[in-house]
């Protein structure tokens, strides 16, 4: 059962999303005592975006002693309500063997049921599932198609897998527009990692890409490397369930429920 947080007067979803506001600006600026607070008063309301936030601040241990057991408690009742990052959550803790036994199988069933609600990131988990993880073995070809789905939807790590898939093959135009079109969909993370990328390429146009990935990251705030994983998705992340099934069917269609 659930343990009750502290409180703050006033319901409602208005109330919930200023609460679940003030939570990620508080991850930005480094106050996880402050962010705790206000998604655990969220999360009272029951709704599933609010719960996924709170066993995420379990999860990471953001102003709270860190527990996986309450957070998967948490992400279980948001993925019940629907909370697609819930279930993607869940997926990676089961990936990692992260608290809970590893369980490939399980982790693979909640990429998808994440994918299916809207998370394209789900997908580029599952490309690198196909691509290394698989009970039966490697499948680059679904690795492939998994990544191209979740580039589609606006991912930017996807981006950059299809770009090193391109490297691979010594496709270096193809590899070339596909970090070219990750830079606007990144952060400063990511853009530290595409950097480490290129930081050899003697190619003139990938030299322009580092630059360009170099100079976002020194522009950058800083607090987007907290929301991306925190289940507050950039709205290029937030994608429909009908765009899920005409990339996803692509990519392996037995799948697909």
């Amino acid at each position: 059962m659930l343990g009750r947080e502290p409180s703050l007067p006033g319901n409602g979803l208005d109330q919930v999303e200023i609460q679940l506001l003030l939570g990620q600006i508080s991850l930005d600026k480094g106050d996880f005592a402050h962010a705790f607070e206000m998604f655990a008063v969220a999360a009272q309301s029951g709704q599933p975006r609010a719960l996924n936030m709170l066993g995420r601040v379990y999860e990471r241990g953001w102003g709270v002693e860190r527990s996986v057991a309450r957070a998967l408690d948490y992400f279980e009742a948001a993925a019940q309500g629907g909370d697609g990052w819930a279930d993607f959550n869940i997926a990676d803790l089961y990936l990692a063997g992260d608290g809970v036994p590893r369980n490939v199988e399980r982790a693979y069933e909640h990429y998808l049921r994440a994918a299916r609600r809207g998370v394209a990131k789900a997908l580029n988990m599952l490309g690198l599932m196909h691509e290394k993880d698989l009970p039966g073995g490697p499948d680059p070809d679904g690795a492939r198609l998994f990544f191209e789905a979740a580039a589609q939807g606006g991912d930017c790590w996807a981006c950059l897998n299809m770009g090193r898939l391109c490297l691979d093959g010594n496709d270096m135009q193809a590899a070339a527009r596909w970090f070219e079109r990750s830079l606007p969909l990144g952060f400063a993370q990511y853009w530290l990692a595409l950097e480490r990328v290129l930081a050899d390429a003697d190619n003139a146009v990938f030299q322009n890409i580092l630059i360009e990935a170099r100079r976002r990251r020194m522009a950058s705030e800083g607090g987007t490397a907290n929301r991306e994983r925190a289940g507050c998705p950039p709205p290029s992340q937030v994608w429909s369930r009908q765009r899920y099934l005409e990339m996803a069917s692509k990519a392996c269609p037995q799948n697909i429920r």
